[in-house]
C-alpha cells in the first residue's frame, strides 16, 4: 500500500470527493490496520460529529417464516426451538418502548419474520404503532419483508419514517445466502420504500464465508442506493441452520470491515446491531473504528448488550445521545 495513501484518501473524503473500489481494496490489505481506524475514526468525527445514533427494535412476528436465509433461526426450513407468534402483545410491546424511551433510544422498529406482510396483517399494526407514538418520543421503523408500493405507503400513513430491509451480503454472494428470494427484490423493496417518503436503513452480516472483497463490494452497492443507515452484524452462529459452524470472525477482521463501510459511506450512520456481544467488551472497539449508531436492547433471537453499559461506555469514548429531531430527515 503507498505510504500516503492513507493521508490521501482522508483528504478526499473530507473534502467531498469518494473512494473507488481499487482504493478500497488498497486500504483493506494495509500492514497497519491501527492507521487505518484511526483514519475511519476521523473521518466520523469531521463529517458525522460525536452525535451517537441508538436504535432499538421488537420481535413483532416470531418464526414460522417461508424463507431459506441460511443464517436465520426464524426459517421454519430450520429446527431451532424458537418461540413462534403471529403477533406480539401489545402491552408487551409497549412496556418495551417505555424502557428504550427512558434510556434515550431514538428509534424503534417493529420487526416481522416471513416473506412479507400482507394488507390484513399490517393493518393490525396500526393500533400498535399509533400507541407507541401516543406514549413514547420514538421516532418509528418497520422491517417487514419484501412489501410492495401500496403496503409502504400503508407504514407510511402509521407513521413509519425509516424502512429496513438488509441486503445481508453482496450481489454476487447472496445466492450462497438465500435462494427463496433475491438481491434484486431487496433492493426493489429499499427504492419503493423511498418512493413512499421513508429514509432506508439496509445493511448486512459480515462473518457467512463471504470475503473482504464481497463486503466492500456490499458498502458500494449501499452508497448506490443512498442508505444512510448501515446495521453491520456479526454473524451469530445458531444451532439448526446452516452456518450453525461457521467460525466467529476475529475482532481485527470486524475492525477493519467497520473501518472500510465507513471509508466508502462517509456520510452514513455505521450501526453496530446483531453479533457485537461475542465481541465481548472489544465491541467497543468499533466505535473507535468508525462506527457511530449502534441497535440496543436485545435483538431478534439473540441476546443484545445491555443498555446501560452501551451509554456508560460510548460516554466515555465522547458520544453524545441528543435526540434525532425529525425522522425522515435524519440518518
Amino acid at each position: 500500500m503507498p505510504d500516503n495513501l492513507i493521508t490521501d484518501s482522508y483528504d478526499d473524503i473530507v473534502n467531498g470527493k469518494t473512494i473507488d473500489k481499487k482504493t478500497a481494496l488498497l486500504l483493506a490489505a494495509t500492514s497497519d490496520p491501527d492507521a487505518l481506524y484511526v483514519l475511519a475514526d476521523e473521518v466520523r468525527r469531521c463529517l458525522m460529529g460525536n452525535r451517537f445514533h441508538l436504535c432499538s427494535i421488537i420481535n413483532a412476528r416470531s418464526g414460522n417464516c417461508s424463507e431459506d436465509c441460511r443464517f436465520c433461526a426464524q426459517s421454519a426450513r430450520h429446527h431451532t426451538g424458537i418461540e413462534t407468534y403471529s403477533l406480539i402483545a401489545e402491552q408487551k410491546a409497549v412496556t418495551q418502548a417505555l424502557d428504550n424511551d427512558k434510556h434515550g433510544v431514538h428509534r424503534l422498529s417493529l420487526v416481522t419474520s416471513g416473506r412479507r406482510m400482507e394488507a390484513a396483517q399490517l393493518e393490525e399494526m396500526r393500533s400498535l404503532y399509533g400507541v407507541i407514538a401516543r406514549k413514547t418520543s420514538l421516532d418509528l421503523c418497520a422491517s417487514m419483508g419484501l412489501l410492495d408500493e401500496h403496503g409502504l405507503q400503508k407504514l407510511r400513513s402509521m407513521g413509519v419514517s425509516r424502512y429496513h430491509c438488509n441486503l445481508e451480503a453482496s450481489r454476487s454472494f447472496f445466492p450462497e445466502v438465500c435462494t427463496s428470494h433475491s438481491h434484486h427484490q431487496k433492493v426493489q423493496t429499499l427504492k419503493h420504500a423511498e418512493q413512499a417518503g421513508m429514509s432506508l436503513c439496509s445493511g448486512g452480516i459480515i462473518g457467512m464465508g463471504e470475503s473482504m472483497e464481497d463486503r466492500i463490494d456490499l458498502a458500494f452497492e449501499l452508497r448506490e442506493l443512498g442508505v444512510k443507515s448501515i446495521p453491520v452484524n456479526i454473524l451469530t452462529p445458531i444451532g439448526g441452520t446452516p452456518f450453525a459452524h461457521r467460525p466467529i470472525l476475529p475482532l481485527q477482521e470486524v475492525l477493519l470491515t467497520v473501518a472500510l463501510f465507513r471509508l466508502i459511506n462517509p456520510d452514513a450512520v455505521i450501526r453496530m446491531a446483531g453479533g457485537r456481544q461475542q465481541l465481548g467488551r472489544e465491541q467497543y472497539r468499533c466505535f473507535s473504528a468508525g462506527a457511530n449508531g449502534a441497535i440496543v436492547g436485545n435483538y431478534l433471537t439473540t441476546v443484545g448488550s445491555g443498555i446501560r453499559e452501551d451509554l456508560a461506555v460510548l460516554a466515555g469514548l465522547g458520544f453524545t445521545f441528543a435526540a434525532e429531531g425529525d425522522g425522515r430527515a435524519s440518518a
